[in-house]
């Protein structure tokens, strides 16, 4: 049945977490973790055109591009100390922890967010309003001192800009097809983003990846196929703002690895300060066209007729709020995980987590799954992880 292959997918990926998770940096604490270009002479960070290539930061450190973008495979080389702190049982069990809360609050969110959109079917406010949902939240933690004000030029901001708005088409890509079809299959559409990563950097900026780790993309692409083809609840709209959101995502990984890598972009930006500006510049690129697209009309519309259909105010700000609150801060405790552990490990817990999104999906809202559906979606996500590992083998 299609609810077995799917545990067989869960229990697979389970024990490649654990297998792989020891031999890296799990539980390794950093004493202080700074970006990438406050550990570079500054002489290597002045963005001159001599120095490009030549001076990159993340070459003068032996690595491969990067950032401190908490989703990038890397970010914990870029954002962290060279030498991890001895691992030790305590640090384990916190690690343990903070991933099984990353777990709980994205697969929430992703249930929360289905339920906004199913009693209030306005994708794009909806979107909007979890970007801008942060914004109280890191502003009070930024003006009592709790974090860090980030530091940035105008210069900076217009670096990082496309970076937001890549983000903020990465968020409004899947609410869309969350809202239009099912969870699940818009986490296995998310799992193309590989398929996309290695298409953009080939055709953009002539970068090659070996044979076999292209030959890893194959799974992906057929598993998508037989899931797409036996998908009860599939519908174009849904499939294109998913592999839109799969796009976007992509876009964003290698414009901060092609681009920003090696500049000084400010002072206090560590992943989750990046995080806090990226969603801000998000926020403002995508509310004008929300506006455009489901402006007060349309909302005041699709409120009203929310009400008509037995769904409360109350009910409805509690939604919304929840919404937008698990949306932030999954995010934050993504970082606080992300951010200490090696590139395998990195690759197989998102694995895990997609898995676990998938099945409570399936779950909650008893989406009738076909066993070819089934079969489509355990090679799909399971093919994203052969290439994470295959990428990590042969980088």
């Amino acid at each position: 049945g299609s609810l077995p292959t799917l545990a067989l997918m869960a229990a697979a990926s389970v024990l490649f977490s654990a297998a792989y998770a020891p031999a890296h940096r799990i539980g390794a604490v950093p004493a202080l973790r700074r970006p990438l270009a406050a550990r570079v002479p500054p002489a290597l960070l002045d963005g001159s055109a001599e120095d490009g290539a030549a001076f990159s930061a993340a070459a003068q450190l032996g690595r491969e591009p990067g950032t401190c973008d908490p989703y990038d495979p890397k970010s914990a080389e870029y954002c962290s100390p060279p030498e991890p702190a001895p691992s030790s049982l305590k640090r384990t069990v916190r690690l343990g922890v903070l991933f099984f809360l990353w777990y709980s609050l994205n697969t929430a969110y992703n249930i929360g967010n289905k339920l906004v959109l199913t009693a209030f079917p306005m994708p794009w406010t909806a979107a909007t309003w979890e970007l801008f949902f942060g914004f109280p939240y890191v502003f009070l933690l930024w003006s009592t001192g709790l974090r860090k004000t980030p530091k940035i030029s105008l210069e900076s901001i217009k670096l990082l800009a496309p970076s937001g708005i890549l983000l903020a088409g990465t968020h409004v890509g899947g609410v869309i097809s969350f809202g239009l079809g099912a969870i699940s299959f818009t986490h296995v559409l998310k799992a193309t983003e590989p398929v996309w990563s290695a298409l953009i950097s080939a055709l953009f900026f002539r970068d090659f990846l070996p044979l076999p780790v292209y030959a890893s993309l194959v799974p992906i692409i057929a598993g998508v196929s037989l899931a797409s083809l036996k998908e009860l609840t599939f519908s174009w709209m849904s499939f294109i703002a998913g592999t839109g959101s799969a796009v976007t995502s992509a876009a964003k990984a290698i414009l901060s690895k092609k681009v920003l890598d090696g500049k000084s972009l400010g002072e206090n930006l560590t992943p989750a300060n990046m995080f806090a500006v990226l969603s801000i510049l998000g926020f403002c690129a995508i509310l004008p066209v929300s506006l455009a697209l489901e402006g007060p009309a349309k909302a005041s519309a699709a409120w009203s007729a929310a009400l008509a259909a037995g769904y409360t105010t109350p009910y409805l700000l509690k939604l919304l709020a929840c919404s937008g609150f698990l949306y932030y801060i999954y995010n934050e405790v993504a970082f606080l995980a992300l951010a200490e552990v090696a590139p395998v490990t990195h690759a197989v817990t998102n694995t895990v987590k997609r898995v676990v999104i998938i099945l409570a999906s399936i779950l909650v809202f008893k989406t009738t799954i076909t066993p070819l559906g089934a079969a489509g979606s355990a090679i799909t996500v399971a093919g994203a992880l052969l290439y994470a590992l295959a990428k990590n083998k042969y980088k």
